[in-house]
């Protein structure tokens, strides 16, 4: 999650990030999920389960998939009230935040059940495995714990410079290594915030007069953290 003192700066930053597949770097944190996720249809259910911290890369795995299947993409927020006949009878669908259903446990089980028979695909991205979503039917538990799940890691150092990098590259930045170093070093280990962060160190330079730099990467996070332990 983007620490909130990075808002302060009151600018427009961008929420919809590529997620092409071309734009998806792999590591060792992410390399089985994607490996579970290009497998589709080969998948070992009608359901997979794709758990990981927020800002892993669950949204831009579940964007990957729903482009190669043209799959409807839902949210669990929105489960209940939903026509789940109809999104059962999608050929694939992605239910985004699954672990997020609120009281729509009947909603999710009708659809499990209706997937599995009707055999289209369904994938539901989750922060947490099922036994953590606080569920309080146990037939719904019984029906998610046969879902093969698949698990993303935090993005490790070698992943999260290499976003860094390429996100830079994006803007046709050309940073120093030593930067992305730094910054890696010290912003939360997400992919989500890695994003923020290189939005607003550059939109910060441009306000500022100033190259990306060490220096300005230092002066953002102690400006806006308060943490004397950056310098």
């Amino acid at each position: 999650m983007l620490p909130d003192y990075w808002h302060q700066l009151g600018l427009d930053l961008p929420l919809a990030p590529h997620f092409r597949r071309e734009d998806f770097l792999v590591s060792q944190s992410n390399a089985v999920a994607l490996r579970m996720i290009e497998a589709w249809p080969s998948w070992p259910d009608h359901v997979l389960l794709l758990v990981g911290p927020s800002g892993a890369g669950k949204s831009h795995l579940a964007a990957i998939w729903a482009a190669q299947t043209a799959a409807e993409i839902s949210f669990g927020r929105l489960l209940e009230g939903s026509d789940v006949a109809a999104l059962a009878g999608k050929p694939a669908l992605v239910l985004e935040g699954a672990d997020e259903i609120g009281g729509a446990e009947a909603a999710l089980f009708h659809l499990l059940n209706l997937v599995r028979q009707q055999k289209t695909s369904l994938l539901l991205t989750a922060r947490r495995k099922p036994d953590l979503w606080g569920i309080s039917t146990p037939d719904l538990l019984s029906r998610l714990r046969l879902a093969p799940v698949v698990e993303l890691g935090a993005p490790d150092d070698v992943l999260l410079r290499a976003v860094l990098g390429k996100l830079f590259r994006d803007r046709q930045l050309n940073v120093d290594a030593g930067v992305l170093e730094f910054i890696a070093l010290h912003i939360e280990r997400s992919l989500d915030t890695a994003r923020y962060f290189v939005d607003l160190l550059d939109r910060t330079a441009l306000a500022r007069g100033r190259p990306i730099t060490r220096v300005l990467a230092r002066e953002l996070l102690q400006e806006f953290s308060g943490d004397e332990e950056q310098a």
